[in-house]
């Protein structure tokens, strides 16, 4: 049996004395994992700091005392320092561009004024930072619990990569509300395995569904309950599409809640500029913990930068110093609430359409309030055949997911072609139930 590396020992003896659930919440992986003090990275960062004459440490060209570039890609880059584009970024990213986003978090988030909680590290987007939390916390047959109507790459990245268990709750109630007692159902279920991971994305895809504060606080609720009863909890909030909330929901994500909820919870959030700031092929996105303990933290952030040493190395720097200039312009609030406008003024369109009447009792849809997204519940055809119909006869295209639901993203869609789109959509369906 291969010897403990003594820096996992060492982080995995911290997790044990500072936050001894969150230890027993690891995976091997995460318990085996470590970011190594003396390997290349180090020794590169202790000759950055000292090396006055010749650094001949790190695996990048110089000329000039600048990163060495062509001419022909700098040329599309001008605005940019080539120190700030060409070297390597930290395996934790950009250290301005953390603080930036740890800044931005709270003021999004004023419940996290006075809450416990690490430095945000870079991750390659979002899928990225949930594939960290697979890696560090789920083994084969640990239990995700997600909504019935879910992201398929949780299935992937948590079940196929990691062996984990999925356990779906019905997202919605009887009063199309949040179902948290199908959430707290599904916790208490664990309680023989002793641990959970829950992942709560809100605004969800694929409903564009927020719930509304009381039912923020049964979230909560339902989470202390299963850590009363003994279960550890890792609480993930994916916040992909924070900020989109368009009407009477949520308006600050639950990892402040969570955040020193119950020594049996680890909140992590996952999130990023990719949809927030509107730059998906940016890749930027972070992954922040929270304990009341400062040892702990620096503990997880050392076994964070193992995954990420061990899988990319580091983020793209470029794409980095891209969000860190929005974040500091001083434009950046204007323009991101004319986006803003632009989106809400969508999905009023879309349920004004929808509450019209004129589409009969093709469908009814669920409910959604914020986000990219919404969802039709279609009545008497499959989703698939209306999702083929409308892609061969009016090159048109949806995601049909399960038997019934149809997702439509408005926020591809200028707001004048929403009319022509749902109208479009609902023939499709006639011609298809009449088939």
């Amino acid at each position: 049996m291969p010897i403990m590396n003594p820096l996992a020992k060492g982080l995995n003896d911290t997790l044990q004395k500072e936050a001894h659930p969150v230890y027993e919440m690891l995976s091997k992986l995460g318990r085996d994992i470590y970011f190594p003090k003396e390997g290349i990275l180090s020794q590169s960062a202790e000759a950055k700091a000292k090396a006055n004459k010749f650094n001949a440490t790190i695996g990048i060209a110089t000329e000039g005392g600048q990163p060495m570039h062509l001419k022909l890609i700098q040329e599309t880059l001008s605005s940019y320092n080539p120190k700030d584009i060409y070297e390597y970024a930290p395996p934790a990213g950009k250290p301005q561009l953390r603080s930036a986003w740890r800044s931005k978090m709270i003021k999004e988030n004023p419940s996290l004024k006075s809450k416990p909680f690490g430095n945000p590290i870079v991750t390659n987007a979002l899928t990225h930072g949930l594939s960290i939390v697979a890696d560090l916390f789920a083994d084969a047959g640990d239990a995700v619990v997600i909504p019935d109507k879910n992201w398929e790459n949780y299935e992937l990245t948590f079940g196929i990569r990691r062996g984990a268990a999925i356990v779906e709750y019905p997202l919605y109630n009887e009063e199309m509300r949040f179902n948290s007692v199908g959430l707290k159902e599904a916790l208490l279920a664990q309680k023989d395995k002793g641990k959970a991971i829950v992942i709560l994305n809100f605004p969800n895809n694929p409903t564009g569904f927020t719930p509304g504060p009381g039912e923020g606080e049964e979230i909560i609720g339902a989470i202390r309950d299963a850590a009363e009863a003994g279960v550890n909890v890792v609480a993930v909030t994916d916040d992909a599409y924070f900020g989109l909330f368009f009407e009477d929901s949520m308006q600050e994500s639950l990892f402040g809640k969570l955040a020193d909820l119950h020594p049996r919870v680890l909140a992590v959030k996952v999130d990023g500029a990719t949809k927030e700031e509107y730059v998906w092929g940016f890749r930027v996105g972070f992954i922040t913990y929270a304990s009341p303990s400062e040892a702990a933290l620096t503990a997880l952030e050392q076994k964070t930068l193992g995954i990420i040493r061990a899988t990319i190395s580091s983020g793209p720097h470029p794409s980095q110093t891209f969000v860190l200039h929005a974040l500091e312009s001083p434009v950046f609030e204007e323009q991101k609430a004319e986006k803003f406008a632009i989106m809400k003024g969508r999905a009023a369109r879309v349920k004004s359409l929808l509450d019209s009447g004129r589409y009969g009792d093709a469908w009814s849809y669920y409910p959604f309030n914020s986000g990219y997204f919404m969802c039709l519940k279609l009545s008497g055809v499959t989703a698939e055949a209306v999702r083929t119909h409308l892609l061969d006869r009016y090159g048109i295209g949806t995601i049909a997911l399960g038997q019934h639901d149809l997702r439509v993203a408005f926020s591809c869609i200028e707001e004048e072609h929403l009319e022509e789109l749902y109208d479009t959509i609902y023939r499709a369906v006639t011609e298809v139930a009449a088939q």
